[in-house]
């Protein structure tokens, strides 16, 4: 066969193979690009969602006992950043990374002003908080959170 014979039959062999890199579940899709739109590692970091009676806490720490002094800056200054831009309807980096459909994130976004976000560093990462005396942005908050719980996987836990 000739090189030109060859590369056709390359191609046609490696498309199925492409194809199968593409069709990725949420959590593959999240915990591949999480590292890009959020600065850290999600094999070493632990995301928490707890939901409350006027919102919910999210929290990322760094998991099992050990604290890296860099992997917790990266954590803190990441969602430091959040906070801030969830409190003006900026939710364009769960939107990149979940997509602009994500449940509860529309509602979030166009009630910001009726939401309180606040940031709080912790010993080994930071969270952010969301409170709120309108039940649709709470259910919104639970929406969300339950959707974050779901396509990060394993790299997420409901306290």
């Amino acid at each position: 066969m000739h090189a030109r014979g060859l590369r056709i039959l390359a191609l046609v062999v490696a498309l199925p193979v492409a194809g199968l890199a593409v069709a990725q579940t949420p959590q593959e899709r999240v915990h591949a690009h999480g590292a890009h739109v959020m600065g850290f590692d999600q094999d070493r970091t632990l995301h928490l969602f707890q939901m409350t009676e006027d919102g919910g806490v999210q929290q990322v720490v760094v998991r099992g006992d050990a604290t890296d002094a860099e992997l917790v800056g990266h954590i803190q200054h990441h969602l430091a950043i959040e906070a801030s831009a969830f409190q003006r309807g900026d939710f364009s980096d769960p939107a990149a990374l979940h997509g602009q459909a994500m449940a509860g994130l529309e509602d979030l976004q166009q009630g910001a002003s009726r939401v309180e976000v606040t940031y709080r560093p912790l010993p080994r990462g930071a969270e952010i908080r969301f409170r709120t005396d309108d039940i649709h942005l709470i259910t919104a908050v639970h929406r969300w959170f339950g959707a974050q719980l779901s396509e990060h996987g394993a790299d997420a836990k409901a306290l």
